[in-house]
């Protein structure tokens, strides 16, 4: 890899312990226990300079970063200290092999950490590459649980690229409604909409317009919204690993006057090609190299512009510094990046195209499939209620969580009844407005034979509006997938396989399905336990756009009793 640690020219006592700082921070030939302790609670912040209530991890959003190497044991003892309010972190990108119990996924994996207690989330990195965790109880994301994982390779394993930094960035939008006020208007028969956010932060980092000035709730001079300045050295190559987590927004990011090339996807190496700018969704993680080649007298804008929805937000910056230059020495504000334009389907469409595996890290797709399902996504009314869907079934959690469930043979607990697997596909019009005459909730969910192969068919079609279809990024838990393709229109499932990429498709664990289009998938469904696959924008999700996997479930060992405690198996002990 081309990480190197570098010591300035201290005086002599300083450059001895610098030297030694180096050689306990250079990483051990065996895999590691790495153990984190971590309290979550409520804090009043003011990442955009509005005050609010976030959560924060040991007073952080976001929380610290998970720094590993593959192989290591990640041992995480996570204090709820929100008084009032359950939680759960779910490790995003981590396959959880060998512990779904530690997915973190309240009501699939696990019952939800109470308050004052403490849960000991214990599980293993097993490759390499950029990695994300966050809150995976009802709305929380929202509120600033969020940080990043970044795992480098065994010793002895180059990466297909070379740099000289290495830097974790994390994409967000801000909304100044907390997310229980914004949970109570989606849940309404008054149905109200979140809108569009207030702000986008740039790690944890933005800046609202504070006019009229109340300096009690907002206050443009407050440090913690000051920008956040990466700082550069003029000729080195700096790894960028950008990813969102934002709870609606699509966005664009660029670097004025610089270009990246993109060398990973969600911790798969992709064959490398240059970009200007990168559109990244709600889930994603991307490996960008940017070198330092610009004008090094001044420093630039690194921005991020919000894409597929009619932008109403703020273009979010951050400063590109390059030393010695003034950290807050601002560019010319005329130099802001505004982005692509919002509605361009077909930019964004050719550059998930774009998107292949590295020629050596080439692990092809099986050909042929064992199963295809098709997932409409479609958005309805169920007794008044605004919902979104999948093949116009709601979900819903039951009390349980599935993983218990089944593993003690409490199947009563949820819905027996099979989902459908492709709802009136055939006659379906992806660009009406949807008559929702048999819309309905479930809590079903779908059984996949043991190594199968499958192949998920993501289909957009239009919402609740006229002329309106999202764009949606679909998160898959315990598992990557090949994307095999991305298509215009409705899904033709005679015709659109025989152009599936089945020579270099790249691997992900989240993917977008863009505005009346669709995305179509294939996994093994080799991970014995089970798996929430749902829509990441946390309203979507909360409305009901999700489904769950199990798949092998009796290979699965014996449950941590620390994951019970909650529905039918509350005070539940075996004998």
């Amino acid at each position: 890899m081309g990480v190197h640690f570098e010591c300035p020219k201290f005086p002599i006592g300083l450059l001895v312990l610098c030297l030694f700082a180096s050689l306990i921070i250079a990483p051990s030939v065996e895999a590691r226990i790495r153990t984190y302790n971590w309290e979550a609670k409520y804090e009043y912040k003011s990442p955009d300079c509005y005050k609010k209530l976030i959560i924060t991890i040991n007073g952080k959003s976001p929380g610290p970063s998970i720094l590993a190497r593959q192989g290591d044991t990640i041992i995480v003892n996570l204090k709820n200290s929100l008084l009032m309010e359950n939680v759960a972190i779910h490790w995003h990108g981590i396959r959880q092999i060998g512990t779904p119990w530690s997915d973190g996924t309240e009501g699939v994996t696990q019952c939800p950490i109470l308050p004052g207690e403490t849960f000991t989330y214990k599980f293993d990195v097993d490759r390499p590459g950029t990695y994300l965790y966050h809150a995976h109880y009802s709305m929380q994301r929202d509120a600033g649980l969020y940080g990043s994982i970044r795992v480098s390779p065994n010793n002895g394993s180059a990466e297909p690229f070379t740099y000289d930094y290495d830097r974790s960035i994390i994409l967000n939008d801000w909304y100044h409604k907390s997310a229980y006020e914004q949970a109570t208007g989606l849940s309404s028969q008054n149905f109200e909409w979140v809108g569009e956010p207030e702000s986008l932060l740039i790690q944890g980092k933005g800046r609202f317009n504070c006019s009229p000035s109340n300096a009690d709730v907002c206050n443009s001079t407050n440090p913690e919204c000051s920008p956040y300045v990466l700082t550069v050295v003029s000729g080195k190559t700096y790894r960028l690993r950008i990813a969102s987590l934002t709870s609606l927004s699509a966005l664009n990011f660029e670097i004025e006057g610089h270009n990246m090339t993109v060398v990973e996807a969600d911790g798969h190496y992709v064959e490398p090609f240059v970009i200007k700018n990168l559109n990244i969704y709600s889930g994603e993680t991307y490996s960008v190299l940017v070198r330092a080649d610009q004008d090094p007298s001044r420093n630039y804008w690194a921005a991020i512009n919000v894409i597929t929805r009619k932008p109403e937000t703020p273009t979010g910056l951050a400063i590109f510094n390059y030393y010695p230059n003034h950290p807050r020495k601002l560019p010319p504000t005329t130099s802001v990046p505004a982005g692509p334009l919002w509605n361009d389907t077909d930019y964004r469409l050719e550059q998930s195209r774009a998107i292949k595996a590295h020629h050596d890290y080439n692990d092809r797709p099986p050909p042929t499939t064992d199963r295809m399902i098709i997932f409409l996504n479609t958005q309805n009314t169920i007794d008044g209620y605004r919902r979104w869907s999948v093949n116009n079934v709601s979900f819903f959690f039951p009390h349980t969580p599935y993983l218990i469930a089944l593993k003690e043979n409490l199947t009563h607990v949820f819905d027996q009844t099979p989902p459908p697997t492709g709802y009136n596909f055939t006659n379906y019009d992806i660009y009406s407005v949807p008559e929702n005459h048999n819309a309905t909730n479930s809590s079903s969910i779908y059984r996949l034979q043991f190594n199968s192969t499958v192949d998920i068919i993501l289909q957009n079609t239009n919402m609740m509006n006229r002329d309106s279809s999202d764009t949606h990024p679909w998160h898959l838990h315990g598992h990557d997938f090949w994307v095999l393709g991305y298509g215009k229109g409705k899904f033709d499932p005679f015709k659109d396989p025989k152009n599936y990429n089945l020579v270099d498709p790249i691997m992900k664990n989240t993917v977008p399905v863009h505005r009346y289009g669709w995305t179509a998938l294939r996994f093994k469904a080799d991970n014995p336990g089970v798996w929430a696959f749902h829509c990441h924008i946390e309203s979507h999700f909360h409305m009901g756009m999700g489904v769950v996997f199990e798949e092998g479930v009796e290979k699965v060992g014996e449950l941590p009793q620390s994951i019970m405690g909650c529905g039918e198996i509350k005070g539940f002990h075996r004998p």
